[in-house]
C-alpha cells in the first residue's frame, strides 16, 4: 500500500454555501425498493489518510526529430503509461478498489455526476475502500503516442496506416446506446439517468485512441501490476473496459481479489478456454447490467441483450467450474430504469451499495 501522505477534511456543506448542487442523491420514484443510500455515508467531512496520483507502466521509446513534433532533437520518451489517482480513507480500510472507465471517457466519469451528485469515487472511499481511478492508456492524462501521426504528417508514413480516433456521439452513442431513451430527448419513463444534464456528460467525452495501442492491450498488464502494487485489489471495469478485470486476472490471479464487470461490452464468451475458466473460477466475479436491454441498438452489430446473454453464459460456466460468479440485474429486483452509465444514474449510490455488499461477502478485507 502507498504510505499515508496527509489528512484532508473536505466539507460537503461548502457546496450549499456556494450555491452548488447538493451531493445527496434524489430518491427514485419507484417505491421503497429504490430508496437512497444511508445518510451517514453521505454527510459530514470526508477524512483521508492520503490523496494523490502517480503513473504506472509504460516503456521508453526512441523518437526522431519529426516524431517529437519537429521542435526538439531526437530523444527518448515514455509511452503507454497509465495515470492513476487515489484517495485513502482514514480509519479501518477494506481491500482497495480500482475503477476503470469505458470508451470515449476518462476516469472523471466516476467522480461528481453530470448533475452534481456524489459519484462512486468518493462514495466508495466513504465506505472504507482505498479507491484508485485510472485513465486508460491512450486516454486523458495517460496521453498517447504522437509519433504515428507526426510521421504521416511529414509524409514518412502512409495515411492509411493511421488508427482511427473515435468519439462518443450525443445521439447514437450516448442517448440511444447508453439507453437513456429510445430516441434523442425522449427518455424512458422510468429512466434513472439525469437526462437534464446530458450536455454535461457530452462535455466529459474525449478522443479515444484505443485503436492506436499495441497488442496485447497494455491496460491488461498495467492493471494487473497496479493490483499487485496495492497488495491485492478489486478491479471494476465498465463498458469497453468491462472485460479488462478478466484479462488482468489471467495475468495476475494472485493479485486480483475480485472482478466487477459493469455493463461489459464483452465477457469473452468465445475466447475463454477451459483452462482460463479454471483460473477465473478462483476469483469472485460480479457482472452487472441495467435496464431496457431489449430496446437498445448497437452499430457494431451486437445488442446489449446479446451481451447480457453472453455474460450469463460465462457466469454459468465459471460456476460449473466451482467458481463464485453472480449476475446482478436490478430489474429482477424491482429496480427499473438503470442506464449504461449506472455510476451516474440517480440511484447510483444504491447500485454502489449492492456492489459493496457483494464485495464484503466475497473478499476477505485483511487491512
Amino acid at each position: 500500500m502507498l504510505k499515508s501522505l496527509r489528512s484532508l477534511l473536505l466539507l460537503p456543506v461548502l457546496a450549499a454555501l456556494c450555491g452548488l448542487p447538493s451531493p445527496v442523491s434524489a430518491a427514485p420514484a419507484d417505491g421503497a425498493a429504490q430508496t437512497a443510500a444511508p445518510d451517514a455515508a453521505l454527510s459530514g467531512p470526508l477524512t483521508l489518510d492520503a490523496r494523490g496520483s502517480f503513473f504506472l507502466g509504460g516503456e521508453s521509446a526512441a523518437m526522431t526529430f519529426v516524431e517529437l513534433g519537429s521542435q526538439r532533437p531526437e530523444d527518448t520518451v515514455t509511452v503507454n503509461q497509465m495515470y492513476v489517482e487515489y484517495m485513502v480513507p482514514h480509519g479501518l480500510k477494506k481491500t482497495p478498489l480500482v475503477l476503470v472507465h469505458g470508451a470515449g471517457l476518462s476516469g472523471s466519469c466516476y467522480d461528481t455526476t453530470p448533475d452534481g451528485r456524489m459519484g462512486w469515487y468518493e462514495y466508495f472511499v466513504r465506505r472504507g475502500f482505498p479507491t484508485y481511478v485510472v485513465d486508460q492508456v491512450g486516454r486523458g492524462r495517460s496521453g498517447f503516442n504522437q509519433a504515428l501521426f507526426n510521421n504521416v504528417g511529414a509524409g514518412l508514413a502512409d495515411p492509411a496506416s493511421l488508427p482511427k480516433i473515435r468519439r462518443m456521439g450525443d445521439l447514437h452513442a450516448a442517448w440511444i446506446n447508453f439507453r437513456f431513451g429510445p430516441e434523442k430527448d425522449v427518455p424512458y419513463p422510468d429512466s434513472q439517468f439525469p437526462v437534464e444534464a446530458a450536455a454535461e456528460l457530452s462535455r466529459m467525452g474525449i478522443p479515444d485512441l484505443a485503436l492506436s495501442l499495441p497488442s496485447p492491450n497494455p491496460n491488461y498488464a498495467t492493471l494487473g501490476n497496479l493490483a499487485a502494487k496495492l497488495d491485492g485489489a478489486v478491479l471494476v471495469g465498465h463498458s469497453q473496459s468491462g472485460h479488462y478485470p478478466l484479462e488482468s486476472a489471467l495475468l495476475k490471479p494472485e493479485s486480483v481479489k475480485a472482478m466487477v464487470l459493469v455493463e461489459p461490452g464483452t465477457c469473452l464468451r468465445k475466447e475463454l478456454t477451459d483452462r482460463q475458466i479454471g483460473t477465473l473460477a478462483q476469483i469472485p466475479l460480479l457482472v452487472v447490467y441495467g435496464d431496457h436491454l431489449e430496446g437498445s441498438t448497437e452499430s457494431a452489430g451486437t445488442t446489449w441483450q446479446q451481451r447480457f446473454d453472453d455474460c450469463t453464459a460465462v457466469v454459468e460456466r465459471i460456476n460449473r467450474a466451482g467458481g463464485r460468479a453472480k449476475l446482478l440485474y436490478p430489474p429482477s429486483m424491482g429496480i427499473h430504469g438503470n442506464s449504461h452509465m449506472m455510476m451516474q444514474d440517480r440511484n447510483n449510490l444504491q447500485i454502489a451499495d449492492f456492489l459493496i455488499e457483494w464485495i464484503d461477502q466475497n473478499v476477505q478485507h485483511a487491512r
